[in-house]
């Protein structure tokens, strides 16, 4: 016999892909207004319930005891990244010198990889291009690509591990 899941799992199949939603609408969003902030609660809503019937792949959540600091890291590195991105633009051509690189990934979870490939795309001068079919290798484009190994370095530090910690 099955259990019929209850109104709360109903409402809210997975309350840490609402709490995702509603965090990237507000760094999306031009501004924080109540109005942005009612919008993405209902984003928060509606799109893990239409997210439950596409992918049977809940997120398991492990500790959010590194959100904070992940967080924080991702906004300061928005902001640095905004400011180095209108240096290059404003600055020669020759100094800018774009590139991709192939992202080895350790983090299996689906949703913890949605989250780095947001995070990769939310900072200037860096997209999130494509995801291996094996979910293992992620291609992001650098605007300006100086220490490929670096920059993964970087990147493997500053999000993936916290988001395995999150999305174990």
């Amino acid at each position: 016999m099955t259990r019929k899941p209850s109104l709360y799992k109903r409402i809210l199949p997975s309350p840490s892909l609402s709490v995702m939603v509603v965090a990237f609408w507000l760094l999306m969003s031009d501004s924080f207004t109540l109005g942005q902030f009612v919008l993405g609660m209902i984003l928060g809503v509606v799109v893990p319930l239409f997210a439950a019937r596409l992918d049977r792949e809940f997120a398991r959540i492990g500790s959010l005891k590194p959100l904070p600091k992940l967080l924080f890291v991702t906004l300061w590195d928005i902001l640095i990244s905004n400011i180095r991105v209108a240096i290059q633009v404003l600055g020669p051509e020759r100094r800018i010198h774009p590139g991709f690189i192939w992202l080895p990934l350790d983090i299996a979870n689906i949703h913890g990889i949605a989250a780095l490939t947001s995070m990769i795309t939310l900072t200037p001068g860096t997209v999130s291009a494509a995801l291996s079919d094996d979910r293992r290798y992620l291609l992001v484009h650098v605007l300006h690509l100086d220490d490929p190994d670096e920059l993964i370095r970087q990147i493997k530090s500053r999000y993936e591990a916290p988001l395995m910690e999150i999305f174990p």
